[in-house]
């Protein structure tokens, strides 16, 4: 799930870090490593952005 509280551009970095319990700012360095490096994080992110659920319309249900 994305997270609505800790977010940047759309929480993916966020949720994934509250589902691993890790620190939001390793998953953000990450994702940009892997940008820089080869591109994949960069399509990881869109289609993670595109099918994850924002936490609040899980918690609403």
């Amino acid at each position: 799930m994305r997270s609505t509280n800790d977010r940047r551009i759309a929480g993916v970095c966020g949720g994934l870090a509250k589902y691993t319990n890790t620190d939001p700012t390793v998953v953000r360095i990450l994702f940009l490593i892997s940008i820089i490096f080869g591109g994949f994080g960069f399509w990881a992110y869109l289609v993670v952005w595109l099918v994850a659920p924002e936490d609040n319309l899980i918690e609403n249900k």
